[in-house]
């Protein structure tokens, strides 16, 4: 467990991070989070790995150049496991659906080489049938197509071309426009129109595109042709035993480390437009200084404003949860992560690993939030652990003193 206080850890990453010469601290200088509710926060994180909630997790919030981050726990809970450190990389999830595919559309898009509005069976009339015809990149993006949460793992298939033939094959449960369902077909579509209209996997694309030019140096599909295993936090161990059938698609005893927890994407080959991406919290932290700047950081633009407003703030159809394209507002499934104290306008999603990133342009603050709590196996339940991340982030921020 920790043995610095809080306050002292928040000093110890500002000054290793000048000496470093990394630049990460943008914006006033001197400012300091609320440390009691750091400490709140860092016990919070503690109490749920004592109980088994999770191995292991990092934790980054940040406001106007005040940067509280610490490390948790360890990659399993067996004695001597490797501990987690600010440099541990994980699997992001469902994250990667914002930090990969939809700036990726948005960006095309800028590029006049998707158009938002447009519908989907222009880019491949091969998807036209099952109500699927009036369905826009837009509702797409907004999870508004209608279209169903994810592709069957039966009859078995493998590979990236049988993923999309099976998402063209699905008929919309309602018109689009008019519901919204979170869907992972959506975005493995999307994942699609990026590798059709940039001419590239999406996976390089975003690497080219977005993680190079951010510095976000550990960030990235596929991470075992970057690193070795041991960088990464595994999540599922394959079940051993009678009757143990969640992702039966291992083998007994198996440890997803380094490859996509996701079972869709896993069988797609690692990389695909919902899941996929693997990433440290100091890149997300990054990521997340570029959204509040505009689409510009340390000088580098990768999105226009325009893009980021329109990734960030309502773009859903009347009526409906608020999303944005690609960030949620406030859907069922942002009501956590928010907290009681984040206002709505606020916006970020969580990743299904474990992993949250929450942005409020407000109050110019954000949090990270990195975990492996689907280790050994997915059924643990850490959304409490959210509900009181967001809040005492909210809290610790706003009390943010120079």
């Amino acid at each position: 467990m920790p043995s610095h206080s809080p306050c002292r850890r928040t000093a110890i990453l500002a000054t290793a991070l000048l000496l470093a010469g990394c630049a990460q601290l943008p914006g006033k200088t001197g400012m300091r989070l609320d440390q009691a509710r750091l400490a709140e926060l860092d016990r919070a994180i503690e109490d749920n790995i004592s109980a088994r909630k999770l191995p292991g997790a990092v934790f980054h919030l940040e406001r106007d150049g005040a940067i509280h981050e610490q490390a948790f726990g360890a990659y399993t809970y067996d004695a001597g496991a490797t501990k987690v450190t600010p440099d541990t990389v994980f699997d992001a999830a469902s994250l990667s659906k914002v930090l990969a595919t939809a700036p990726a559309v948005l960006l095309l898009a800028e590029e006049g080489r998707i158009d938002l509005e447009a519908p989907l069976v222009r880019y491949f009339p091969e998807c036209a049938g099952g109500g699927k015809d009036a369905i826009t990149v837009r509702q797409l993006l907004t999870h508004s197509s209608g279209l169903p949460a994810g592709l069957p793992a039966r009859p078995a298939w493998q590979g990236k071309e049988a993923a999309y033939a099976l998402a063209c094959a699905q008929s919309v449960t309602h018109t689009p426009g008019t519901f919204f369902r979170y869907s992972d077909i959506n975005y493995i579509l999307l994942g699609r129109l990026v590798e059709q209209a940039s001419g590239m996997g999406i996976d390089r694309f975003v690497q080219q595109r977005f993680y190079g030019p951010l510095g976000m140096r550990d960030t990235g599909y596929l991470p075992l042709a970057r690193m070795p295993a041991g960088a990464i936090a595994p999540t599922q161990r394959g079940a051993e035993g009678p009757g143990a059938a969640l992702h039966g698609d291992l083998a007994p005893g198996q440890l997803l480390q380094g490859e996509v927890h996701d079972p869709t994407v896993r069988r797609m080959g690692n990389v695909g437009g919902s899941a996929g991406v693997f990433t440290t919290a100091r890149d997300v932290a990054r990521f997340a200084r570029m959204l509040l700047n505009g689409g510009e950081l340390e000088g580098v633009r990768v999105l226009s404003a325009q893009s980021v407003r329109l990734l960030t703030t309502r773009q859903s159809p009347p009526g409906l949860a608020l999303r944005g394209m690609g960030m949620d507002i406030d859907s069922p499934y942002a009501q956590r992560p928010r907290g009681a104290v984040f206002p709505l306008g606020s916006y970020g999603h969580t990743g299904f690993t474990g992993c949250i990133l929450w942005v409020d342009p407000g109050s110019r603050s954000f949090y990270v939030f990195l975990s492996n709590r689907v280790y050994p196996d997915d059924k643990s339940n850490i959304l409490p652990l959210y509900t009181q991340l967001g809040t005492l982030s909210a809290q610790a921020a706003r009390a943010a003193q120079p």
